[in-house]
């Protein structure tokens, strides 16, 4: 139960919907303007993330407060609105969703804004539910946002799932790789988990004798 509540919480964080992230599996994003700048996301996640800094919430600051408030409530309507064109289209073609659970315990931060010339930006934010234990957990994100005539839209989201190993991509427009990175997540959580009860079984083993 924590697993499907943890893969949720960072896939959306998206992240989200029991979807996410890759990190040298599954297929590369083919590169276009939103995977580009995902992948810059994902390179600013330490410096951006984290941050106690105020910030005026209009412009891509208020979307993902929108994006996040609409996640945290269950209002699966607004969510989707709050994505690309292309996102809600492929996503729809597709049955799939990119929002997590509601969750009444869940709370959010929103952090720094950089922009990324004028039509895109990326946007810091903390998502803090509670775990299994009942104990708060805060995961750390940045959205990547792409201006639209209606106003700045959700495109895709960066975030730390492993520390200390590099943030993993989501890109919303393109649902097929995040299935890929959905299914690889689950099978490391499973291989991370049976190699920490190997470990613990076989306390007199050095780590490399455990590893496969």
């Amino acid at each position: 139960m924590y697993l499907q509540r943890r893969i949720a919480a960072l896939t959306l964080l998206a992240s989200i919907v029991a979807l996410l992230f890759g990190s040298g599996c599954g297929k590369t994003p083919s590169p276009n303007e939103n995977s580009k700048t995902t992948t810059e996301a994902a390179g600013e996640l330490t410096s951006l993330a984290g941050q106690s800094v105020t910030v005026e919430l209009d412009g891509p600051a208020a979307a993902v407060r929108d994006w996040l408030e609409a996640v945290r409530t269950g209002n699966d309507e607004k969510a989707t609105a709050m994505l690309t064109t292309v996102a809600r289209q492929k996503t729809a073609a597709m049955n799939l969703s990119v929002r997590p659970p509601a969750s009444e315990t869940a709370k959010y931060e929103i952090g720094r804004v950089r922009m990324v010339g004028e039509d895109a930006a990326q946007v810091a934010a903390t998502w803090t539910d509670l775990d299994e234990e009942g104990k708060p957990q805060t995961d750390e994100a940045i959205w990547v946002l792409r201006k639209e005539p209606q106003g700045w839209r959700i495109a895709g989201v960066a975030a730390t799932v492993f520390p200390g190993e590099p943030p993993l991509k989501l890109n919303f427009e393109d649902p097929e790789d995040m299935l890929l990175k959905q299914q690889w997540l689950r099978e490391e959580y499973r291989r991370r988990a049976e190699q920490q009860t190997q470990q613990a079984q076989s306390p007199g083993q050095p780590e490399s004798a455990v590893r496969r």
